[in-house]
């Protein structure tokens, strides 16, 4: 398990050098939705990961690999930023890397982040509301919505923005209901 405090700190340098590489090369949403793609990729194949965070795997083994999944369909720029990070040992680090990367792009288009939790897949009209009341609350430019599935929550939705969370689930009524029955 990685420290999270040496983890942002390594992470930290790296991202901004690649928002600078975007920005120069005006890239920076399609860094940003082949970021989104690799973090997906990520997290659907622990093999993939744990490859690429042995360090007894040759460099020029993780950087082949790197090649096939990437394909011809991702930047050169980004491409040779993946490389260049086998090439620093930081390969380990390429999830924070790339979500600290996100945060910087959604920073720069005052975008907000909204985890929203449900018990079922929102509908799109679903989430056009929630992204309009986000909006109404935070007064940022643009929502990226997160979603999760909770099928505990029973119905309703959480949605946490940032330190603020917004807890419109039945169970967070259930709760808030016996907290005030068991108070009297």
């Amino acid at each position: 398990m990685k420290n999270n405090a040496a983890t942002a700190e390594i992470a930290q340098p790296y991202s901004q050098a690649l928002l600078s590489l975007a920005q120069s090369k005006n890239l920076t949403e399609d860094f940003g939705a082949d970021a989104r793609t690799f973090l997906s990729l990520l997290a659907a194949n622990n093999e993939l990961q744990g490859f690429l965070d042995n360090p007894f795997i040759q460099p020029e083994n993780k950087k082949n690999l790197l090649k096939q999944v990437l394909g011809e369909g991702v930047s050169p720029y980004l491409r040779n930023f993946l490389l260049l990070l086998v090439d620093r040992r930081r390969i380990s680090f390429l999830e924070p890397i790339l979500e600290q990367y996100l945060a910087l792009l959604r920073q720069l288009n005052q975008t907000v982040l909204a985890e929203v939790t449900s018990a079922i897949p929102l509908t799109e009209a679903q989430q056009q509301a929630v992204k309009e009341k986000v909006l109404a609350i935070t007064k940022a430019r643009e929502v990226e919505l997160e979603a999760k599935i909770d099928p505990d929550l029973i119905g309703g939705v959480i949605i946490k923005v940032g330190s603020q969370v917004i807890d419109a689930s039945l169970r967070g009524q259930l709760r808030r209901l016996s907290l005030r029955l068991s108070s009297n």
